[in-house]
């Protein structure tokens, strides 16, 4: 009863100041108003001016400008790890930032053979109830408990006290009974990389409705600043003195406990799990090995992709994924007296609505040479090939490669489409480009890198070839018209070559189709080396303009090239 009225008279106190500071306050005001009875009161709906509208405008332009400055602060803002804020950050172009965006969702997709993503679903749902049940002066997503909801999920249990009010301590908190703010507690059986039997601690001190996530649970204690009143037992004994309390080192204002101070209560543990709390969680799903993911590799091994493609029939065509480094960024192991880099390629093709077609890996050798030639070979560039088989359609291709040696990597991600054959319109292949050209032994024919049919066809990707070089030029052509009698294509090949910035050609010649010793019926291929010891260091185009005479049907292919 004593506390009890202690209590009562406390309360009464506080409500006297409180009401004498309000009839000060309205006497200002009433002074104020006599003084200006002239000027009319503000509203908040007042009418904007020109400056402020303007600033509005131009706000909400940058606003709307910048979407994925909003997708990486608000929707992605409490999963995201710095690893991968760092590497957004750094992207250049939207077309990159999409990327990323799409393998940031697929690296945390638990089932990524199927359309649907399941974490990510789950993830707006999550957000759309913090906005529902947990906004207060501010949106439920930015509040303590709509971060730990969007981060962790709905919690296993939940202790309510939203309305305050006379509260039981436990035993570790010093027991005794007091009367408390609007506070939650929620409790976790486990949440990975931090442990289990997780309490998370929500208060709203100025009961406003914004609830804060805490790691000293007195400060829900609202009698904790009133003497004498909302003692623990210890105090209420005599063994112990409310003052004590304010004299912790610990940061918060915690009676001593009764029966010794848990493992979760110490100090030390509860900032660890303060902090850790506010972490982006780990990433689950690593089913691509963590490989097929975002920017995170980002330029830490240079590398250009090439793909071609080269029809079989209306429904297959055979698709080379070419990948090419500088020798110079590889690092060499040795063995067996014999050096060489290793480039470990992994790649795989998705529709766009993120299925799973093609998974392919191939081990890349790439041979160091004789130490006397190592600073050639450091100038020079090797190249690897994985050829896939795909149906005609539109795909989502990622590439990644790591040295094996350096453990640098680095990926690609591309939009390919993929051509169909039409069995009755004149078409061709990808014009490709290549630093050799050779015929394969029967054996082999069909097999191995950079093999197409019976010849061995390696791309020179980006196209830079010395004058000492040759420029191979290969490409297939499908579907001309036969002479019915001699049961050979009809047409011609005019190439030509042009220099960058110039009209008239400077390589200028055509050929009959059906004297191509590559012609086949209605599939004519392509085969030639062009010698450029005749070239001038530059950038040229070479462009072939194919006539099926037959059907008098005409398609044109261009590729452009430099020579140093």
């Amino acid at each position: 009863m004593f506390c009890i009225a202690l209590s009562l008279l406390a309360c009464v106190f506080a409500i006297a100041q409180q009401t004498a500071q309000q009839d000060n306050s309205s006497k200002k005001t009433d002074t104020n108003t006599d003084k200006k009875a002239d000027k009319k009161p503000e509203t908040t709906s007042r009418p904007m001016t020109d400056k402020e509208r303007k600033a509005k405008e131009k706000q909400l332009r940058k606003e709307l400008a910048t979407p994925y400055r909003k997708w990486l602060n608000e929707d992605v803002g409490y999963i995201i790890t710095d690893e991968e804020r760092s590497a957004f950050v750094r992207l250049q172009t939207d077309e990159e930032r999409e990327q990323f965006i799409e393998n940031f969702w697929l690296r945390r997709d638990p089932s990524p053979d199927t359309v649907e993503n399941e974490f990510r679903e789950e993830h707006y749902r999550r957000i759309a109830y913090a906005n529902e049940h947990f906004a207060s002066g501010i949106p439920g997503w930015r509040s303590d408990r709509g971060r730990i909801y969007i981060t962790y999920g709905p919690p296993d249990e939940i202790d309510d006290h939203s309305s305050g009010g006379s509260y039981e301590r436990p035993p570790e908190e010093g027991g005794g009974e007091t009367s408390t703010y609007p506070f939650q507690q929620w409790r976790y059986r486990y949440i990975d990389g931090i442990g289990t039997n997780i309490i998370i601690e929500f208060v709203d001190p100025t009961m406003s409705g914004e609830f804060r996530m805490t790691m000293d649970p007195s400060e829900k204690d609202a009698l904790l600043y009133v003497p004498n009143a909302g003692l623990t037992m210890m105090e209420q004994m005599g063994m112990s003195d409310k003052t004590a309390r304010f004299q912790n080192t610990d940061g918060t204002h915690l009676a001593a406990p009764m029966g010794g101070l848990p493992e979760s209560m110490n100090e030390f543990s509860r900032l660890e799990q303060f902090v850790k709390l506010q972490q982006a969680p780990k990433i689950k799903y690593a089913d691509l090995e963590a490989k097929v993911d975002s920017r995170i590799m980002f330029d830490i091994l240079p590398m250009k992709v090439r793909v071609d493609f080269f029809p079989i029939t209306d429904a297959s065509v055979m698709t080379y994924v070419s990948v090419q480094f500088d020798n110079k960024e590889l690092q060499l192991k040795t063995k067996e007296g014999v050096a060489a880099a290793d480039i470990h390629l992994l790649g795989q093709f998705r529709t766009i609505s993120g299925k799973i077609v093609q998974n392919f890996e191939e081990d890349l050798e790439v041979p160091g040479g004789p130490v006397q030639y190592r600073a050639d070979w450091a100038q020079r560039k090797s190249i690897g090939q994985k050829s896939v088989p795909l149906k005609p359609g539109v795909y989502k291709l990622n590439v990644v490669c790591k040295d094996m040696v350096s453990g640098f990597a680095n990926n690609y991600s591309t939009t390919v489409t993929v051509p169909r054959l039409d069995p009755d319109v004149l078409s061709t292949s990808t014009l490709m480009l290549a630093d050799l050209l050779e015929s394969v032994p029967m054996r082999n024919i069909g097999t191995g890198q950079f093999v197409i049919g019976d010849t061995k066809v390696r791309p020179r990707i980006g196209g830079i070839f010395r004058r000492d070089e040759k420029l191979g030029i290969y490409m297939k052509m499908y579907n001309f018209g036969v002479d019915e009698q001699t049961r050979k294509p009809q047409g011609e090949v005019l190439y030509e070559v042009v220099k960058t910035g110039t009209a008239d050609p400077i390589v200028s010649l055509t050929e009959d189709v059906s004297k191509i010793p590559q012609a086949s019926g209605a599939q004519v291929t392509i085969q030639k080396l062009l010698p450029l010891e005749q070239f001038l260091p530059g950038s040229y185009t070479l462009r072939l303009k194919i006539t099926d005479k037959n059907r008098n049907k005409t398609l044109t292919q261009s590729a452009p090239f430099t020579v140093t």
